[in-house]
């Protein structure tokens, strides 16, 4: 995001944790590249489990100082509800 969107938030923190629409969590850490706030640990792993592809959109609600709600839509326009169960297939996969 544009450093410019980060006056909207009171402080920017280096954690957000995700909750998506399954109230599923997810922490992510963000870090300052190219003039920028960008995704960085835990981002790839979200979007892998998520199945989040290329045309799909992805909407982040700020909740709490450190939660942002996230919806995706498919490139339809439908939202994409993700089963609880997919996070533990992505832990098992990785040990």
């Amino acid at each position: 995001m544009p450093l410019d969107f980060t006056k909207h938030f009171v402080t920017v923190t280096t954690e957000f944790m995700f909750r998506n629409n399954t109230s599923c969590s997810w922490k992510v850490t963000v870090k300052l590249m190219n003039g920028r706030v960008t995704l960085d640990q835990g981002w790839a792993i979200y979007a892998a489990v998520h199945q989040i592809k290329i045309g799909y959109m992805v909407t982040f609600k700020l909740l709490t100082p450190v939660t942002l709600k996230v919806i995706i839509f498919d490139e339809d326009g439908t939202e994409v509800v993700n089963k609880y169960g997919k996070h533990d297939e992505a832990f098992a996969a990785k040990e």
